[in-house]
């Protein structure tokens, strides 16, 4: 299929372009089926476009240098610290404890804690904090081959709160790349975005709960208040661990929501507690290494670099500004959903990152020509681009849930095609109503 595309005429578009646009047939396919580890997929792609005249291998491993590896390689090192400190087990049963154990508000929890912090951090550092207390009440469930891919009950917590993540993000400008790139190029007041942001983030992590609840329904019910509050007494007063990597990420957090006035960015963030996690000798760098899925950096390191070469060739404008043009002259509600589902398809195997700061320009300019309000296309573009919903490749987050074994490559798009088809519905429904007076500066 990958051959069939290099072969067929595309006007317009450059070999180079064309040639990336055959590495993007192939790459899905490939990460799909699963035919091969994913992560010697992305090593295919790093090879593979010196060869066949995309672009340098210096420039294709140019995707490892990407600051999102960074954060995820500092996410690895916080979860792991949670998890050996015995601070997530300490978290989870005062959880379970306070709010109950039905396997349904459990996953409500899953969804709705990652999803409000992911409002004010970045999605992977909120879903890297929780995933150790995920699988602490996935064993405290009773789950059976778990890490098999066998467990419905898992299957919906580590996508609940890898999901949760993504649509929390929605809320604020800063809670992901897109919407920053976004309000940069709109000048949109942040308590702006918070009024349509806000709501539209709070729906979809209602829907995201009931559709992994139809889709995976648990085959757990849940364990005795009993056996949570005797675990409680087992555990005694804090240690000195625990009130360590307490001290650390209260202290990571209150740097992520003041990064505006200290100028550090996420990514600084996630390594400096990492750092001080090794310092302090809460885990050691021997512990640290082990528990980092080197394998899934690789992974999302030759995703990265696919998104550089389709963004460097040419290859991402050329399909969306050709296939724009060819619409004609069609109504803004048309074009939102025609450049939502680009945003949606594209942010698969892109960084959304390189895939707003392409789509969001454009979509200002043609606000502009046609005398619209300003955000009228960048918003909902900048929103599409975080629906990344269907494959590993599409956010770190989803990636890392798919890292843990609990769920399989052929979970996420089933329980992620309804959502990503309800997130663009909604998005449109409500930036074409409450929002649209606010999309104006």
């Amino acid at each position: 299929m990958a051959l069939a595309v290099y072969l067929i005429p595309l006007p317009g578009i450059g070999s180079s372009g064309h040639a990336a646009l055959s590495l993007l047939v192939f790459a899905i396919i490939m990460w799909i089926s699963e035919f091969v580890p994913l992560a010697v997929t992305s090593m295919i792609i790093l090879f593979i476009q010196p060869i066949i005249g995309i672009q340098s291998f210096k420039d294709a491993v140019i995707g490892f240098a990407n600051p999102i590896i960074f954060l995820m390689i500092g996410g690895f090192i916080m979860a792991d610290a949670i998890r050996e400190s015995g601070l997530a087990l300490r978290l989870t049963y005062t959880l379970l404890s306070k709010l109950g154990i039905s396997a349904d508000w459990t996953l409500f929890v899953s969804i709705f804690s990652t999803g409000l912090l992911s409002a004010w951090i970045e999605n992977v550092v909120a879903f890297a904090m929780l995933l150790p207390v995920i699988r602490e009440i996935v064993g405290l469930m009773g789950c059976e081959n778990a890490e098999d891919g066998e467990s419905n009950f898992a299957k919906s917590m580590v996508l609940g709160a890898s999901f949760g993540s993504l649509a929390g993000g929605l809320a604020t400008e800063i809670g992901t790349a897109p919407n920053l790139m976004a309000a940069a190029y709109t000048g949109i007041p942040f308590s702006n975005w918070m009024i349509f942001g806000f709501p539209l983030s709070i729906v979809l992590m209602l829907i995201i709960w009931r559709i992994l609840l139809r889709v995976f329904p648990p085959e757990v019910r849940g364990a005795k208040n009993e056996t949570i509050d005797d675990k409680l007494s087992l555990l005694g007063p804090m240690k000195r661990d625990e009130k360590i990597t307490l001290f650390i990420l209260s202290f990571a957090i209150l740097l992520w929501v003041t990064a505006g006035w200290t100028g550090l960015d996420s990514y600084s963030v996630a390594l400096i507690a990492g750092v001080l996690f090794i310092f302090t000798g809460v885990i050691t760098w021997r512990d640290a290494q082990k528990n980092i899925d080197w394998g899934l950096i690789i992974f999302f390191g030759g995703a990265l670099s696919l998104g550089s070469a389709l963004l460097n060739t040419g290859a991402a404008r050329w399909l969306i500004e050709d296939i724009i043009v060819a619409l004609g002259s069609p109504s803004p509600l048309l074009i939102t959903l025609v450049l939502m589902v680009l945003a949606v398809v594209i942010t698969q195997v892109m960084s959304n990152i390189a895939l707003s700061a392409i789509l969001v320009p454009l979509s200002v300019t043609l606000a502009h020509t046609q005398h619209l309000p300003v955000g009228i296309y960048a918003v909902p573009v900048a929103i599409a681009c975080s629906l990344s919903f269907l494959l590993p490749t599409a956010d770190p987050t989803v990636a890392m849930a798919h890292g843990t074994g609990f769920v399989k490559l052929g979970d996420i798009p089933r329980s992620g095609i309804p959502l990503v088809i309800i997130g663009v519905i909604l998005t449109i429904i409500v930036l074409f109503t409450i929002a649209k007076p606010f999309l104006v500066v």
